[in-house]
């Protein structure tokens, strides 16, 4: 029997462990039946459970699960449209998923195996940055397949990604925090030439007693 601390009891009957484990208000649990003779604990089954699902649950939320996203591209692919599925392959490595790359190969195109071979090794050198080869071109019937595997582990870029969020949701408050300043100088601006305005209405009226006089 081993003890609520992991100490060596001994060998005691069963009876002797149950009456041990009634005393200390704990459970007797077998750990190892198939052991000659066979080992018991005492412990709290209740919060062993409870700490063994947190664990589990802890190692489920760590675990990160591979994805492999697929492009397909033809040998003799329009300038733009190799653009556009070079930013997928971007996109995809930038997450932390690995890329299958395929060429497909159609009609006499299958006789120059070269031409998607280079486009293959055009496209690894374009991103370099984002990824390695994993897995070299080859040949499978029609098709030429090549594998991109991200420099970035999958867990680094989620984690990349939500820094990017939250600071992205911070912005809106400080732009509204300066714009305020802004707001209130704009008013005053507008404030400001309502004096003036109400001197100048009163200015002529010595003007007009002058008159008055000369008609006098």
């Amino acid at each position: 029997m081993v003890g609520p601390n992991g100490e060596q009891v001994g060998i005691v009957r069963v009876e002797d462990a149950l009456r041990l484990a009634e005393e200390a208000n704990l459970d007797l649990v077998e750990v190892a039946p198939m052991a000659k003779p066979p080992v018991a604990k005492l412990m709290d089954f209740g919060k062993f459970k409870y700490e063994a699902a947190m664990k589990a649950r802890e190692a489920r939320k760590n675990q990160v699960n591979t994805v492999i996203k697929e492009i397909k591209l033809r040998p003799k692919i329009d300038p733009h449209d190799y653009g556009t599925k070079k930013g997928h392959v971007e996109r995809f490595l930038k997450a932390g998923d690995k890329v299958k790359v395929t060429i497909m190969f159609r009609g006499r195109e299958q006789s120059r195996p070269e031409l998607g071979r280079r486009l293959l090794e055009r496209l690894a050198e374009d991103i370099a940055e984002l990824g390695f080869v994993e897995s070299a071109p080859k040949q499978d019937g029609r098709n030429m397949i090549m594998v991109i595997g991200p420099t970035k582990k999958k867990a680094e870029a989620k984690a990349e990604q939500r820094r990017s969020r939250e600071q992205h949701d911070q912005r809106p408050a400080d732009t509204a925090t300066t714009a305020a300043p802004e707001a209130t100088e704009a008013t005053e601006a507008m404030e400001a030439p309502t004096a003036p305005a109400a001197e100048q209405s009163e200015a002529p009226a010595p003007q007009t007693d002058q008159a008055t006089a000369a008609a006098e």
